[in-house]
């Protein structure tokens, strides 16, 4: 395939992330901030003596921020590496908080687990069970971007031969669904292996010794149309060669991508290299269609980190699509979002009113990096928080359906803190007459208290207050100051 839009740069990475050994397989967070990569470097006493070749094992590497390289790679503990077996890390949830990991049987064949990141450190590996796992060979795997489904290769019988892609989607209850096959137009009579779904969920790469492979394997690209995939197109050089070309994965910007490859010139049989894409003159960048919010959650008063549960909504269905934390140590958190969706995010913790934020994405919506630190605020008298995703027909009191996840959480807040008493605050900007103003708020203030009463909290527990345009939090002479003084907040009385 050649590429009219963009000019391809590919560079080895340097020791110590190369070395005289195999050093292959990276993956990467969304952010490009951590890199696992997989190498059969000497790692025991007995190994480096002899500068022998050992076991493949799993290395972590992350930006030096200030530098802004690569720091130096570090061996991740026996949690994650058993020894005397191949392990590969061959998947990171876009958030870097969640690791697919490959570990052999020892007997040819071997299987896909997952470690989670606790503070700063990586858990037990846990093993899928079926159907993602077989007594066959499972070799390569990612996640979509909502952790919903897992897309995996696997040489089990029912495919189109070889070694297949094959996906499976979690359900409500946290159980597999039914395993399925992505069909002729991504498999081969040949081996398929190291798929990537990118962060906007809806452009698929992957290795392939079919699709008329120019040797080995060579790097596709496959785009979502509907319910189903586009016929592959081969990246061509100079990211495919006539060696093995595999595990091609991206930054979320789409412009960085890092792959693993046998081409002459490396420094080992396998070595990692550094994919860039640059805009060529006249030529349209092809962003990917998706929006990356990165950042904190911290306590609003010490400003000490926080685990908090994160929750995406689809708004228009009112449907939960993703759950996370942040993480336990640093309170970091990543979110990929992508377009065509009205998404609803919640942030809540024990102890703490829950923060909420509103990200209405259209399907054309580039890619932009949102950075945002979340203040979490205790349960306490004169607290307040606003409600970004309590929404109302135009111009009337009406609550339109897409607020109910947010008013449920509310009411849940409530339960849990039974002697909680709030005032529901609704605002206006400035547009119109006053005494319409505070006319349209008084009765929005009372819809959300109706809708609150009729979910079960004692009314007395409740007080609408309507405040026209009388109280902004941003200047009312542009579109966006107005948009934010449009809301509907709640304060905590006693």
């Amino acid at each position: 395939m050649k590429n009219d839009t963009a000019k391809v740069a590919i560079k080895k990475l340097m020791p110590p992330l190369n070395t005289p050994f195999n050093d292959f397989a990276p993956v990467i967070s969304a952010d490009g901030s951590t890199m696992m990569f997989t190498s059969n470097r000497p790692s025991t006493e007995r190994e480096l003596a002899k500068g022998k070749a050992g076991r493949e094992y799993i290395y972590e590497v992350t930006v030096d921020p200030k530098k802004k390289k690569w720091g130096a790679p570090k061996l991740l503990g026996p949690a994650v590496n058993a020894p005397g077996r191949n392990n590969s890390a061959i998947a990171l949830s876009p958030d870097g908080q969640r690791m697919l990991v490959y570990r052999d049987n020892n007997d040819g064949n071997g299987n896909v687990f997952e470690s989670v990141l606790n503070g700063t450190e990586w858990s037990e590996l846990t093993e899928f069970p079926e159907p993602i796992n077989s007594e066959e060979h499972e070799s390569s795997a990612c996640y979509s971007p909502d952790g919903r489904m897992i897309y995996f290769v696997s040489d089990r019988e029912g495919g189109e031969g070889g070694k297949d892609i094959w996906y499976v989607t979690r359900g409500e209850s946290d159980t597999w669904g039914a395993l399925k096959n992505m069909g002729p137009v991504i498999n081969t009579k040949e081996d398929e292996q190291g798929i990537f779904l990118h962060a906007d969920g809806r452009t698929l790469y992957f290795s392939s010794k079919g699709h008329g492979s120019s040797g080995g394997y060579d790097l596709f690209r496959s785009a979502q149309e509907g319910s189903g995939w586009s016929v592959p197109n081969p990246l061509g050089a100079p990211l495919n060669t006539p060696g093995d070309d595999l595990y091609l994965v991206f930054l979320a910007d789409g412009k960085t991508a890092y792959m693993s490859s046998e081409r002459s010139g490396g420094m080992g049989e396998k070595d990692l290299y550094e994919v860039k894409f640059t805009p060529l003159p006249g030529r349209k960048a092809q962003d990917p269609l998706l929006t990356l919010l990165k950042g904190q959650v911290v306590d609003e008063e010490t400003k000490q980190p926080v685990e908090g549960d994160i929750e995406i909504t689809d708004n228009a269905k009112n449907v939960s699509i993703s759950k996370q934390r942040s993480n336990s140590s640093t309170g970091n958190f990543l979110l990929s979002l992508p377009s065509g969706k009205n998404y609803g995010i919640s942030v809540s913790a024990p102890g703490y009113l829950f923060h909420s934020e509103n990200f209405d994405l259209q399907d054309t919506a580039s890619y932009k990096e949102v950075v945002k630190v979340v203040e979490l605020k205790k349960v306490k008298v004169g607290k307040s928080i606003v409600l970004n995703n309590v929404f109302y027909d135009f111009d009337k009191a009406t609550l339109r359906p897409e607020s109910s996840t947010e008013l449920d959480a509310l009411v849940q807040l409530l339960k849990d803190n039974e002697k909680l008493r709030i005032e529901l605050g609704s605002h206006t900007d400035d547009k119109g007459a006053d005494d319409y103003n505070q006319k349209l708020s008084d009765a929005r203030a009372a819809s959300v208290v109706t809708h609150l009463a009729n979910k079960g909290v004692a009314q007395d527990r409740l007080v609408a207050k309507g405040y026209g345009e009388t109280s902004p939090i941003a200047p009312n002479d542009t579109e966006e100051g107005r948009q934010q003084n449009r809301r509907t907040e709640f304060k905590v009385l006693e």
